[in-house]
């Protein structure tokens, strides 16, 4: 205990700060990241800088860092300045939540341990809105990581699937226990890697799944025809597009809710 509180900054519960203090760990995340020369690579919430030491020595072209914590970004910036790489580096002050993701339309690679409080919206955002990017390395919450990555018919499958599943193609990589962060969280963590599925894979509408979703998760025990009829809708929509009625949200795959989503949203009756 004494040795974490003399090197790492004190972490502010309400910005859900863990900080990870195992280096190899640490590493094997940049490692996951696949960073190659003339990358540019975002990492989002660096903390004291565990993963932030080995994207200094990584092959990047570019390194931004998303920090909300004002001391802890000053720190990064002043070690950034003082390791003088050659990299093009930058450290943006604000919080990732408020971030323009749709900006970032070259290509680029993004990291972080992110605080559990914000990492589902913090991806919901990203993934629908970074068009340029190419990979992605999260450290997560193991729950979360288990339902991000689960296939329909099971208990875990949800919105936050099939909105991560839509957009990327997910891979829980390794799992991490508790020990290796000051403070201690209660509970696993787990890395996954995101890669973005190739051009023309899915064609459908952000606005019409992220409506539909929410409906059909608020209702998740509800057969989907009493779910279009308890929203105003008439269930034989559902059979115009070869869905059964009978059938439960977490009975359908991400392909089939793009289809169930153009027809409800754009019916004109939501």
């Amino acid at each position: 205990m004494p040795q974490h509180a003399a090197t790492t900054p004190r972490a502010k519960k309400s910005l859900g700060q863990n900080f990870l203090q195992d280096a190899n760990i640490a590493r094997k995340i940049v490692n996951t990241l696949r960073i190659e020369p003339g990358d540019m690579v975002v990492e989002i919430g660096p903390g004291p800088g565990a993963l932030t030491t080995f994207l200094h020595d990584s092959p990047c072209s570019r390194l931004v860092l998303v920090e909300k914590d004002n001391e802890l970004a000053r720190v990064r910036m002043v070690e950034g300045k003082a390791r003088a790489t050659g990299k093009q580096f930058s450290v943006v002050l604000t919080d990732a939540l408020t971030m323009p993701w749709q900006a970032f339309s070259m290509p680029w690679k993004c990291v972080g341990n992110l605080p559990y409080n914000v990492a589902s919206p913090l991806m919901w955002e990203i993934f629908s809105r970074a068009q340029g990017l190419e990979r992605a390395v999260f450290m997560i919450q193991k729950e979360v990581g288990q339902r991000i990555v689960a296939a329909p018919h099971t208990g875990a499958y949800g919105a936050l699937s099939v909105w991560v599943q839509s957009f990327m193609r997910p891979r829980l990589e390794f799992i991490v226990p508790p020990h290796v962060f000051f403070p201690r969280p209660k509970v696993d963590s787990a890395v996954l890697s995101f890669v973005p599925h190739p051009a023309g894979t899915y064609t459908f509408s952000p606005d019409a799944l992220s409506w539909t979703l929410k409906r059909c998760f608020q209702m998740r025990r509800k057969q989907l025809g009493s779910i279009l009829k308890a929203n105003g809708s008439s269930p034989e929509l559902l059979e115009q597009i070869g869905i059964n009625p009978q059938c439960r949200p977490e009975e359908l795959s991400p392909a089939r809710f793009h289809t169930l989503a153009e027809a409800w949203f754009f019916s004109g009756k939501h």
